[in-house]
């Protein structure tokens, strides 16, 4: 039985951690919303760009909109700025522009 307590200690901290991590990066979090040029103009232009934007560090979330043409970023300010977005989209072929 000393193995499931273990098993069921696991699980409460994990829940922990993620609850203190989630609280410790409010403090910092930002979201840049940006243009691309090329625009996107399907699913795949989407896919590409979360696939590859998601590397950025402090990041924590991303999402695309082709009708909008837009793609709005969670990021964790005090890990990465604009200009390392502006690095890594440019990486993929594409330039951005922050959204007015």
């Amino acid at each position: 039985s000393g193995g499931q307590h273990r098993a069921d200690r696991t699980e409460p901290a994990e829940a922990c951690c993620m609850g203190a991590s989630a609280k410790s990066n409010k403090q910092s979090l930002d979201t840049l919303v940006v243009t691309t040029n090329p625009q996107m103009h399907c699913s795949g232009c989407e896919t590409r760009i979360k696939q590859n934007i998601r590397f950025v560090k402090g990041v924590k979330k991303i999402e695309t909109s082709v009708p909008q043409q837009k793609v709005t970023i969670v990021y964790n300010n005090s890990k990465t700025g604009y200009a390392d977005f502006v690095k890594a989209f440019d990486k993929i072929g594409y330039a951005i522009k922050k959204k007015k």
